[in-house]
């Protein structure tokens, strides 16, 4: 990332401000702007060091990287830099990371906010007086919109392994193309974790995993 190396040429005592600006412009905020440091850099070199810094940051977050690929990263600059880079990204580490999740799940105009799920025994219907059928009660909290909307789903046996069998099926294309976006982007992915626990029950699991 050679636009860090031109944070060299920021004042180590101004580089805790740009570069929590940079953090607020990742978490949804305003970013730093030009005319306040047309001081230090070029138009040219603005763009370059913004676009490694924010980048940096994300990597740092989303990756969880180890010390010594940052350190490659950050060569060149100063131990005073380098240690005002660090302190700053991890003093606002799980906000940033939270804004990564968020914008991975943004991705889709619906996503699934939460679930429960309960195991249950229906002992009859209006047909059979006897019945001792397993049902399963899911209940998913949609988020569509900033609007909420709860879908309530009762699946016999074979409807849940329908279900199960989908979202396998599913997550095995999403998994390819959520990886591959997400890690170049956000450093972060999507994936769905079906685990059958007993002859009638299961948990589902709907995960955001960091990349490391």
């Amino acid at each position: 990332m050679e636009g860090l190396g031109l944070l060299s040429k920021l004042p180590v005592e101004q580089c805790p401000q740009f570069l929590h600006k940079v953090i607020d412009g990742i978490c949804g905020r305003a970013y730093p702007r030009f005319q306040d440091h047309g001081n230090v850099w070029n138009l040219r070199e603005w763009l370059q060091v913004l676009e490694n810094t924010e980048t940096f940051i994300k990597s740092v977050v989303g990756k969880d990287e180890p010390q010594k690929k940052l350190n490659y990263h950050l060569n060149g600059l100063t131990a005073e830099h380098q240690g005002a880079i660090l302190t700053c990204i991890k003093s606002r580490k799980p906000e940033i990371r939270d804004a990564l999740l968020q914008k991975v799940c943004a991705m889709s105009s619906s996503y699934l906010q939460d679930f429960d799920w309960q195991l249950k025994l229906a002992m009859s219907s209006d047909k059979l007086s006897t019945l001792q059928m397993p049902l399963v009660n899911l209940d998913l909290d949609i988020l569509k919109n900033r609007t909420m909307t709860p879908i309530s789903i009762e699946m016999n046996k074979e409807e849940l392994q329908n279900l199960i069998n989908s979202l396998e099926a599913a997550n095995k294309v999403l998994y390819s193309f959520i990886t591959f976006f997400s890690v170049i982007f956000f450093g972060c992915f999507f994936n769905v974790d079906v685990t059958v626990d007993s002859e009638y029950g299961c948990s589902i699991h709907f995960v955001l995993h960091i990349v490391k």
